[in-house]
């Protein structure tokens, strides 16, 4: 394993191991600080971060506001003092020592206001800036006006050129690095393209040599690629470091410090990670982001997939392949469907699926009437937590609404990721993970039960393993 050097990253000498910003409490002040502590750049997640009473306590984010906008204005408070509450954490933890990062999602309800408030309240705290979930062309404007380094998260070099082009070239000399998330391994949402196959994953050395060709014409020659998804052993990206041709790497870490003393996450989350198997990290498209995400099989998604497979087209009028009548319920007009799929419906009903929700797409699934009520009564609760969504269908724009119908083929994402968060809750409800979640239970580290601190694992990480 050749040796692991240093390298200057907003402004400081740290070693080019990055914690991961996982949102909702899966990452906070304690990981982040830890992580900076051991030498690295630690990152304090800002989406839907945990602020404290007085005594200490986390303050459960319970909502009171009886519109959709009350209830959004909430959130961002909420937000706002978490985010400013876990950058003071971590501040203290790390002593000057490392760097520290805030995450935020480009694609989160209220984010420009929330990373605007979190920096104005935590001057000089905070080294850089890393947002990904979208296309964050402003988040340079932001980084200039706090004097703060930025770091975009992209999946291919036809997303930076475009954020270069649009914006980034006026703010050149903060743009600390460029995060390259692989799409097809990394946890969480990721970034694949209509033109891109879910199930038939790239190899990444080819991406970020484009990624480099492309911010070698813009002059960034010496700006660092962070590679993050899929990493695990550092001796398996051996030919990566020091490669005269891929120049400056860092390397993120997302999934492997959820398994540390320090980290955040419920203990049955962290007993549930060293017993996944390959193949139980599935690549979906449940989100309501609309962005396909990384998730471990659990109860929670596979009645998100069982729900899906109950589903059939529809149309309020006869066309030439929907003809045979069908209503949803004891009153109304009659829907039209094909005759194949007449009887699916039938035999569905038959076994409890009674309710037909219809979704944006012309279609209709088939649920029980307590499954349909939990999906409503979520919809109906929704506190835009993103800035637009598909499950409820609420946008953060002047009117509140994308104007489309609520898709119940979703989930709410607020609820199931403050559920998994607090309450350990891992089996019916969302578990974000990345790919390689697989190798906690193969990796002789975690032998007998081990969970390392930050400084032990970051040990270990430099060894090549």
């Amino acid at each position: 394993m050749k040796a692991l050097n240093a390298v200057l990253m907003s402004g400081r000498e740290v070693l080019p191991l990055i914690e991961g910003g996982k949102g909702v409490s899966a990452t906070n002040g304690a990981s982040a600080g830890a992580w900076a502590t051991a030498g690295g750049i630690g990152t304090v997640s800002g989406v839907n971060a945990d602020s404290y009473d007085a005594q200490g306590n986390i303050i459960r984010q319970i909502y009171h506001g009886k519109t959709r906008m009350e209830r959004h204005e909430e959130m961002v408070a909420y937000a706002i003092a978490g985010g400013i509450a876990q950058v003071q954490n971590a501040h203290e933890y790390a002593g000057g020592k490392g760097a520290l990062h805030l995450n935020v999602l480009w694609e989160m309800g209220g984010a420009e206001r929330i990373l605007h408030a979190i920096l104005e309240k935590t001057k000089g705290l905070i080294h850089g800036v890393t947002c990904g979930a979208g296309m964050p062309y402003r988040v340079s404007e932001i980084a200039q006006k706090y004097n703060v380094y930025y770091y975009p998260i992209v999946s291919s070099a036809r997303a930076f050129r475009a954020l270069w082009l649009r914006s980034f070239h006026k703010a050149a000399d903060l743009l600390g690095g460029v995060v390259y998330e692989d799409p097809w391994r990394a946890g969480g949402h990721n970034g694949l393209s209509n033109s891109e196959d879910p199930l038939t994953p790239e190899d990444p050395f080819p991406r970020v040599m484009a990624l480099r060709k492309q911010m070698n014409e813009y002059g960034l020659t010496n700006t660092p690629i962070i590679m993050a998804g899929g990493v695990w052993w550092l001796s398996e990206w051996e030919d990566w470091i020091d490669n005269k041709e891929l120049g400056p790497v860092a390397f993120q870490f997302g999934t492997r410090p959820l398994l540390t003393v320090e980290s955040p996450i419920p203990q049955s989350w962290k007993d549930k990670l060293l017993t996944v198997k390959k193949g139980d990290v599935a690549l979906n498209k449940f989100s309501p982001t609309g962005f396909y995400s990384s998730a471990v099989r659990n109860d929670f998604l596979q009645e998100l997939y069982d729900r899906s497979e109950r589903q059939i087209a529809y149309a309020t009028e006869v066309t030439d392949d929907l003809t045979e009548s069908f209503r949803t319920g004891p009153v109304g007009n009659p829907v039209f469907v094909r005759a194949t799929d007449l009887e699916k419906a039938k035999g569905w009903m038959e076994v409890g699926f009674t309710k037909a929700l219809r979704t944006p797409d012309s279609t209709m699934v088939f649920t029980t009437p307590d499954e349909a009520k939990r999906i409503q009564t979520s919809q109906a609760a929704c506190v835009g937590c993103l800035s637009q969504c598909q499950f409820s269908n609420w946008s953060q724009g002047e009117t509140g609404t994308t104007g489309r119908m609520a898709d119940p083929r979703s989930f709410c994402i607020q609820k199931s990721l403050q559920n998994v968060a607090h309450e350990g809750d891992v089996d019916n409800f969302l578990m974000f993970a990345g790919h390689n979640c697989y190798r906690f239970g193969e990796d002789p580290f975690y032998a007998n039960g081990f969970v390392p601190t930050v400084k032990q694992l970051i040990d270990r990480i430099v060894t090549g393993k």
